[in-house]
């Protein structure tokens, strides 16, 4: 799961507002998440907004991906997260990544979604839930701080490591993902 915001909202810093959300779905799932560092980073697609901090996080699920997902924005909204349109800068993001080896809803939609012209993803919006987040190995931003609690995790369809996707990415996109703290 990645964590990501570029606004301050009721006079907090992105950053205090993504501990937040993370402390909040800590609550919900009455168990602890394993979090990452959060990072800098600079907006997506570049000029859309103010850098953003991320961060990732993992912990155990035992229900279904639909009802996490709607937990997931249940929070945002507790957060002041709104959706006008797609790639905006906002409050609070928290993006469900991937859920174990599940893929949804199967491997077609998800590699129509993967090689989608980036243009055509700006504007599109998925009418429903696609794991693993098609785009994931295409962005350091969130590579980066899913590294810090999942590097062995496995993308179910193309068998590469977080690790591995992470190497792939340019040397530059990477170095651009800093470190704001030193501990989850």
């Amino acid at each position: 799961m990645a964590f990501g915001g570029n606004l301050a909202h009721s006079g907090q810093l992105p950053q205090e507002i993504l501990r937040r959300g993370a402390d909040m779905l800590s609550a919900r799932l009455d168990q602890p998440l394993v979090m990452s560092r959060l990072y800098a980073t600079p907006a997506f697609p570049a000029g859309a907004g103010p850098d953003f901090v991320n961060a990732a996080a993992a912990f155990d699920w035992h229900g279904s991906a639909v009802d996490l997902l709607a937990l997931l924005h249940e929070i945002e909204a507790a957060l002041g997260r709104t959706r006008r349109t797609r790639w905006e800068a906002r409050i609070m993001d928290i993006d469900l990544i991937a859920l174990g080896t599940q893929v949804h809803p199967d491997a077609q939609t998800q590699q129509n979604w993967v090689e989608m012209p980036i243009d055509h993803a700006a504007v599109q919006t998925p009418d429903q839930l696609i794991l693993p987040h098609p785009r994931m190995a295409e962005r350091s931003f969130v590579l980066v701080p899913l590294a810090d609690v999942a590097p062995d995790w496995c993308h179910p369809l193309t068998g590469l490591s977080v690790m591995q996707m992470l190497a792939a990415r340019p040397a530059a996109e990477r170095a651009s993902v800093i470190a704001l703290d030193t501990q989850g």
